[in-house]
């Protein structure tokens, strides 16, 4: 009798304790809505999740901001080696795969939702040349030419100048030694000598007119040929050179305006680029030439500079983000249901272990119950 007295309290009590628990539980989530009766609320109606969804929405955003995705912590991710190295292998793959496209340039415009890329990038780069042209030939104008163009060209240019001078030389040598050449020799003697009257009929009755081409003809060449000459010549093309460096651009306006020079620049440079013939050309033939350089070099830095652009501004991006508003927006409009299954989804084997603990702390009360009722009584 004893212990059957006992052993019922030890059930009665393992029993309120177990229910009371789990139904406290349950109260956390249930009812969804508030319940009524004669226009009263029923007390702990709703739940407490549901009567304090708002709440809790809200510090669910502050416990997001403050504790999980922090600045600090998006920022040492950004900064991490490994991290970098990551993104980088990922954009390396995904810019080969991009670059290796059998697709032209126009229909990856079209997948993209651009249409008529041709017109338009005519458009920019019109409006691009004109702009910079423009204000190219408007700086330019009154600089002299040695100042617009590089040095290093100017040098080149310079060097070349003996060259041209043997070159003339050469080619005058060889124009006197053709029978055009001393055709043309002939024919400047005789007129020559026309133009002298008594003096020149002298000349030819003393010497001939074949006498005297045969004597001319020779020396004529020998003068071509000598080194002096090739001297002279290289001296003359040098001096006028450097007068010519110095000549500003605006001085040779009479041949050429403003205007006119930058339309026949921009014209030439949108003949040379051919957008229409780019824009129908698979891309990987494009970049076929930059594309070890591409995929090498540039993803790397790109990737890298992102990194350092997005740990250095973590505070800004994360306001906004707005995050804490984000996260508080999508609680809020989770319904209880859901709110139930994520809580539950976590914390099941919690809350079935707080279940079995007041059944058995129930059942230590109804023990000591039971013990003290039987010495009492």
């Amino acid at each position: 009798m004893v212990l059957l007295t006992i052993g019922m309290m030890v059930v009665i009590g393992a029993i309120i304790g177990g229910v009371t628990n789990h139904l406290a539980i349950k109260m956390l989530f249930r009812p969804h809505q508030a319940k009524y009766i004669m226009g009263k609320r029923v007390p702990f109606t709703p739940g407490l999740i549901p009567k304090r969804r708002d709440e809790l929405a809200v510090q669910m955003g502050k416990l997001v901001v403050e504790h999980l995705v922090t600045a600090e912590g998006i920022k040492q991710k950004f900064q991490e080696s490994s991290f970098i190295n990551e993104l980088t292998i990922l954009a390396t793959n995904e810019a080969t795969k991009f670059l290796q496209s059998d697709k032209t340039v126009l229909e990856l415009a079209d997948d993209l939702g651009i249409k008529q890329i041709d017109d338009k990038l005519n458009e920019k780069l019109k409006d691009a040349l004109e702009i910079r042209i423009t204000r190219f030939l408007h700086n330019s104008y009154n600089k002299p030419l040695h100042e617009l163009f590089p040095s290093q060209l100017l040098e080149s240019a310079e060097e070349k100048i003996p060259s041209i001078s043997e070159y003339i030389t050469l080619k005058g040598a060889e124009y006197f030694e053709s029978e055009e050449g001393k055709a043309a020799l002939k024919k400047m003697i005789d007129d020559f000598l026309s133009t002298r009257g008594m003096l020149g009929n002298m000349i030819q009755m003393f010497l001939g007119q074949g006498s005297l081409i045969e004597k001319v003809h020779p020396e004529i060449v020998k003068f071509m040929q000598h080194q002096g000459t090739k001297d002279i010549i290289t001296r003359m093309i040098r001096r006028e050179w450097n007068k010519l460096k110095n000549r500003k651009l605006e001085e040779f306006s009479s041949f050429l305006s403003k205007e006119q020079a930058a339309s026949l620049i921009k014209r030439k440079i949108i003949q040379e680029l051919s957008v229409s013939t780019l824009t129908r050309k698979p891309l990987k033939e494009i970049v076929a030439p930059v594309q070890a350089y591409i995929v090498e070099r540039g993803i790397p830095f790109l990737v890298e500079k992102a990194g350092s652009y997005l740990a250095s501004h973590t505070d800004v991006l994360l306001k906004k983000l707005r995050v804490e508003d984000l996260v508080r927006d999508q609680v809020e409009g989770f319904s209880v249901d859901r709110l139930e299954d994520m809580v539950l989804s976590i914390s099941k084997r919690e809350f079935k272990m707080i279940t079995y603990l007041g059944a058995v702390l129930g059942g230590i009360i109804g023990l000591f119950q039971g013990i003290l009722a039987i010495a009492i009584g």
